[in-house]
């Protein structure tokens, strides 16, 4: 994971809404903390559900959150190959006891009950139980679903696991393998100078973007015209491209190729939105990272901005823009393939084009 040890549970709320998804997929290694990030994504409620429960070198037990049934699934069975999967099922007991719960939970009252079962954990001694695996499919027709399952290869599960209304988040890479651009190009026209340079709270603005976007992406560049820019960045350890070519194009074009490689998508973000948030750029990551079939942009309002996240299905076409242009001509060309992602406020995507607003943006931080 990277240096913000664990993820803003907020974030991870924001990044699941804006994909408007149907069910919850949280996955990740042993220890990564999944259970945890299920409990807080609820606020802490305990939700109606299963819950799993393992006392190793013993046995899982498996506890009915509704109804307080609670009985054992699994065995420990020193003879089993391997140093995983020690455990062995008993025979029957998802097939009877584990499917009639679920079958329960899909036809609880939503008025009572509410909308959203979770399940923790799906792993491998349920996944040879066709009842179970049967019920878990009806179980997601009736009821959204917020699941923390094992990472592994379960054919059987993908009833569950390959439903294009989920939205899978991995602990192991929230951000999954997301590049980014920071776009330092402008030559501050309106402002009447290079603005990236201009103080906000006794530090150059540019060092804005860099806190808002430390410790997210697989790879981050800088991409800028200006020698000052990219002394002070490499000094506080950021990639810098320096180029003296003319277009927003070239920007993007660029900067994708330094990053591009490798990377799952990549985010282009405004160096001159002095009050753009951590969170918001990690979720906008995050969301990309789940759903990484579409292209996300933040928005307030209804209002759509920067910074915006690509996948890599879009670089072809990010690498060929027209002279000037930017990242809203592929949009454009794919709207249904563009999702928006909320801002927490108006200001985290206004851009310090003049001395009068970068000052006025300076009083709201």
């Amino acid at each position: 994971m990277n240096s913000y040890d664990y993820p803003d549970v907020t974030a991870v709320q924001r990044a699941f809404a804006a994909s408007g998804k149907r069910h919850l997929v949280l996955t990740g290694g042993r220890g990564a903390g999944k259970s945890t990030l299920l409990s807080a994504f609820f606020g802490g409620e305990i939700r109606p559900g299963i819950t799993t429960e393992a006392c190793p070198g013993v046995c899982v037990t498996l506890h009915d959150n509704l109804g307080g049934d609670r009985f054992t699934v699994g065995r420990f069975d020193a003879a089993l190959p391997g140093i995983d999967r020690k455990m062995r099922a008993v025979p029957g007991v998802f097939d009877i006891k584990g499917a009639a719960i679920l079958r329960r939970l899909a036809e609880a009252d939503a008025a009572a009950a509410g909308e959203w079962v979770t399940l923790d954990e799906i792993g491998y001694l349920e996944a040879d139980s066709a009842d179970y695996v049967c019920a878990l499919g009806a179980l997601t027709d009736k009821k959204r679903v917020a699941a923390v399952v094992r990472r592994e290869v379960l054919p059987t599960l993908s009833v569950f696991t390959d439903r294009d209304d989920i939205f899978v988040f991995d602990l192991d890479a929230p951000h999954g393998r997301t590049g980014c651009v920071i776009m330092a190009s402008g030559m501050g026209v309106r402002f009447g100078g290079n603005k990236l340079m201009a103080p906000f709270h006794s530090k150059p603005m540019i060092a804005q973007i860099l806190r808002a976007t430390d410790g997210i992406f697989a790879r981050r560049i800088v991409v800028t015209r200006h020698a000052d820019v990219r002394t002070y960045c490499e000094a506080l350890g950021a990639d810098v491209l320096l180029h003296d070519l003319p277009g927003r194009n070239d920007t993007v074009r660029l900067g994708l190729a330094a990053v591009g490689e490798g990377t799952d998508a990549c985010m282009f973000c405004p160096a001159d939105q002095p009050l753009l948030r951590h969170s918001t750029v990690s979720a906008l990551a995050m969301a990309t990272a789940g759903d990484p079939g579409m292209i996300y942009r933040a928005a307030f309002d209804g209002v759509p901005g920067a910074p915006a996240v690509f996948p890599a299905w879009a670089y072809p076409a990010l690498s060929a823009l027209p002279p000037g242009k930017g990242g809203g001509v592929v949009m454009k060309q794919y709207p249904d393939r563009v999702r928006t992602l909320g801002a927490l406020d108006a200001w985290e995507m206004t851009d310090a084009d003049t001395e009068e607003i970068l000052r006025e943006l300076e009083n709201r931080k």
